[in-house]
Formats: C-alpha cells, structure tokens, sequence
C-alpha cells in the first residue's frame, strides 16, 4: 500500500492545481520522513549497538570487529537502498496521482510535445 493513499479524492482533478500540487507534495513529504527515520535509525543504531551489545559489536568477522564490518561494508549500501526505494516509490506516487487525473501521456501527448519543442512553442 502506498502512503497517504487514503486521502479524499476530489472527482476531476487538474495537474496544474494548486490542490493536486499540494497532494502529490504532502505525500512525497510522509516518504521523505520514513526515508529520513530508516537513515536514522542506520546512523544511530551502530553506536547504540555498540553501548547496549559490547560483546556482540566486539566479534570478529573475517579478521574485523563486527562494527567496522557494518560501518564499512553495510552502511553505504544502506543509504543507497533508502535512496533507491525513495526514488521508486516517489515515482510511483507521481504517476498514481497522474492515473487519478484520467490524463495520459501517451504517443500522441508526446509527439505534441516533440512538435512544440521542435518549433520553439512555448518558449520564453
């Protein structure tokens, strides 16, 4: 299930609203701060594992203590799953809230566009 997905749903909605904006934003910003408590919870969990399981943080692992194995093999590709699942699920908020609208961008949507850049449509 995605997040904030039980918000009211007005019945025709226009991308270029303020209220679509102010939607798509509220709930990209409740995936920011579940990204930002699962970093936290990386960045502060070592140094409480370290205080609270001396011992366990202490074993040797392939010829390192258990903490520097995590500090430095497990902790980078943690950001980088976070970062990698924020992106993804961002995504997928933007195109539901898009599917919601009705409006497509399809092959003809799209060669529009194309023919407005190509003739400078649009410019400032």
């Amino acid at each position: 299930m995605l997040l904030g997905s039980s918000m009211p749903v007005p019945e025709k909605l226009d991308i270029h609203s303020e209220s679509f904006l102010r939607s798509l934003m509220r709930r990209q910003f409740r995936l920011s701060l579940v990204c930002a408590a699962a970093f936290m919870a990386g960045l502060f969990g070592l140094p409480l594992a370290n205080y609270f399981l001396p011992d366990l943080m202490g074993a040797r692992v392939f010829g390192f203590t258990l903490t520097w194995l995590i500090l430095g093999i497990g902790f980078f590709p943690l950001v980088w799953v976070i970062a990698w699942l924020f992106i993804r699920q961002s995504m997928a908020l933007e195109e539901q809230e898009v599917a919601r609208t009705g409006r497509r961008s399809g092959p003809a949507e799209l060669a529009g566009i194309e023919a407005d850049r190509r003739s400078g449509a649009g410019r400032f």
